[in-house]
C-alpha cells in the first residue's frame, strides 16, 4: 500500500499537519481570533480571512462518528486488505472537526483486524501513528475504555 498514487500528497499548507504525524501528535488549524478549530488544512482562516490560521496541537482522543466497510470493486492495492475498516472520528475538542482513519487493535496493526460488526458508533478513540515511509506517517485509531 506504498504506491505514491495512494499516499496523500504534501504541500506548503498541510506540511505542519504531516509534520505532526512524523512526531507522533495530532495537528490541527485554528483561527487564533475565534479559537474554532479547522479540518483539512486550508491556506485562508474559514472565519477572519485577513488573519492566517495557527496550528495547535490537540489531544488525539474523539469518537468514532461514521464507519463503513468497503466492499469491491477497490483499488487493487486495497483489495487484499478487505475486508476492513474506514473511519470518521470526531475529534474531542471539537466534534465539528472530523477526520477520516481506520480502526486497528494496536499501533503499526493491519487495516483489517478489527470485526467490523464490533465497530460502535460513538465508541471512544486516541489516535495512533504509523510510518510508511519518510514523508509520511499515517494517523490510525484505536479504542479506548
Amino acid at each position: 500500500m506504498t504506491e505514491s498514487t495512494l499516499l496523500p500528497h504534501i504541500d506548503e499548507t498541510n506540511a505542519p499537519f504531516w509534520a505532526g504525524c512524523r512526531e507522533g501528535v495530532l495537528r490541527i488549524q485554528q483561527c487564533p481570533q475565534s479559537g474554532r478549530l479547522m479540518f483539512p488544512p486550508r491556506p485562508l482562516n474559514s472565519w477572519e480571512p485577513r488573519t492566517p490560521p495557527v496550528w495547535r496541537e490537540v489531544s488525539g482522543r474523539g469518537h468514532i462518528w461514521s464507519v463503513i466497510e468497503p466492499h469491491p470493486p477497490l483499488m487493487l492495492n486495497f483489495s487484499e486488505l478487505a475486508p476492513y475498516n474506514a473511519i470518521i472520528v470526531a475529534l474531542e475538542e471539537d466534534e465539528t472537526v472530523r477526520l477520516v482513519g481506520n480502526l486497528v487493535p494496536a499501533a503499526g496493526a493491519a487495516i483489517n483486524r478489527i470485526d467490523f460488526d464490533d465497530i460502535a458508533i460513538g465508541a471512544a478513540v486516541q489516535v495512533v501513528f504509523e510510518k510508511i515511509d519518510d514523508d509520511i506517517t499515517l494517523p490510525r485509531w484505536v479504542l479506548t475504555n
